[in-house]
């Protein structure tokens, strides 16, 4: 875990604080074709998953097949947490308090952050994203409305008790991923709007423009 007493605690001497002068900065290869791919189908995924659980139809065979789709990408991020490239493992933006704190205080100031991968704050995010959407996820999988049509693959496997507390979870989780959803999407457009850094095109790409490193 990183956590440092100085701001430019990141990966590549990261600070976040830069005037962006041209010998400062660098475009590169950041994100790997794979995780851009994960990243886009999660979003769909997750999208299509809420959507159609709040307002598909009384069968949810589709909702159910998003929600394996979550747990299919959710189980790839997992694995390439640990053996994709360096910006995708999470080792990388794994960060303590120290450094998450002294991000925050700095991210209000009106300049891009230049940061290699996620900043501590967005690092945060993902792991709390990741771990909503598996517990979300793995509750649809036991949980039981006892209308003898929507009951998750697994809900047998567990007293009748436990698939109702878990339909009342995943439920209320629900509000919470899609909570999670608009704040992405507001960070996004904080960084665009007051930042002036664009983080939908390296996602897209995979390149982006970052700090030199040390």
């Amino acid at each position: 875990m990183k956590d440092t007493g100085t701001l430019g605690a990141g990966p590549g001497g990261n600070t976040a604080r830069t005037n962006g002068a041209p010998d400062e900065v660098e475009t590169i290869r950041l994100w790997d074709p794979l995780l851009r791919l994960y990243h886009w189908l999660l979003a769909i995924a997750v999208v299509g998953a809420w959507g159609l659980g709040k307002f598909g139809p009384n069968v949810m065979t589709l909702h159910f097949w998003f929600g394996y789709a979550v747990l299919g990408l959710l189980a790839f991020r997992l694995v390439w947490g640990f053996v994709g490239p360096q910006h995708a493992r999470f080792g990388n933006f794994l960060y303590g308090p120290v450094s998450i704190g002294k991000y925050v205080v700095h991210m209000v100031r009106r300049e891009p952050s230049y940061w290699r991968g996620h900043n501590p704050l967005g690092g945060l995010f993902v792991f709390i994203l990741l771990g909503l959407l598996a517990v979300h996820a793995g509750l649809g999988l036991i949980a039981d409305p006892e209308d003898y049509i929507n009951a998750g693959p697994l809900a047998r496997e567990v007293s009748m008790a436990t698939s109702r507390t878990a339909l009342a979870w995943h439920a209320t989780l629900g509000w919470a991923v899609l909570g999670l959803v608009i704040l992405h999407v507001a960070a996004i457009l904080f960084y665009r709007k007051w930042k002036r850094e664009d983080l939908v095109r390296p996602m897209i790409t995979g390149r982006k423009t970052v700090r030199k490193a040390g």
